[in-house]
């Protein structure tokens, strides 16, 4: 298990990951648990242990985890867990 805190580089590192790999999942992040109806370009500008914030089009919108993030293995799984909550359409 990675028990690597959760630090400005390792939030940087995750956030480059998300918008380079799975930029479809930043998306649905910003329309299901942002609330934004359309959404033509989303990438989380931070993480942190509370929440991520999310540059959605030319807005910043911040969506809380529903608990704090101990470590970057706890970010992983919140991130795939989140994402696989999400009602497929």
């Amino acid at each position: 298990m990675n028990l690597e805190p959760l630090t400005k580089e390792s939030s940087t590192r995750i956030c480059n990951h998300m918008n380079k790999d799975h930029s479809d999942a930043v998306i649905a992040y910003a329309q299901y648990y942002g609330g934004i109806e359309i959404c033509n370009n989303a990438q989380i500008v931070n993480l942190s242990s509370e929440l991520m914030e999310l540059k959605v089009d030319e807005k910043i919108i911040k969506i809380k985890f529903d608990h704090t993030l101990e470590d970057c293995s706890d970010a992983h799984k919140t991130l795939v867990s989140m994402v696989k909550s999400i009602p497929k359409t």
